[in-house]
């Protein structure tokens, strides 16, 4: 069977099920993580999650992939708007 062309946008969809397992573990959330969608809202309709879900998949994060997400970046909202999104960050900038 052949395989798409290697970078980052086959990286991604790798990363964004690492993700979803995350916040399933992370959470406690009852959505398995292959019915997450990665373009879906993290917030109100779409996941549902609140500053406290977001704190702790932050940590968890951190600590995964080796940097920091600050609460504090102006760009906190943009990062955090959808899997995809937080996934193109983390690809951007973990070093583990």
């Amino acid at each position: 069977m052949s395989q798409s062309p290697t970078g980052i946008a086959q990286d991604l969809p790798a990363l964004e099920r690492e993700l979803a397992a995350l916040f399933v573990d992370a959470l406690n959330l009852e959505t398995p993580a292959d019915q997450i969608d990665p373009e879906a809202s993290l917030f109100g309709d779409g996941l549902g999650l609140d500053s406290i879900d977001i704190l702790e998949v932050a940590l968890e994060v951190s600590r995964r992939y080796g940097f920091q997400l600050r609460s504090d970046d102006e760009n906190n909202q943009q990062i955090f708007r959808s899997l995809r999104t937080l996934a193109a960050h983390v690809a951007q900038h973990r070093t583990q």
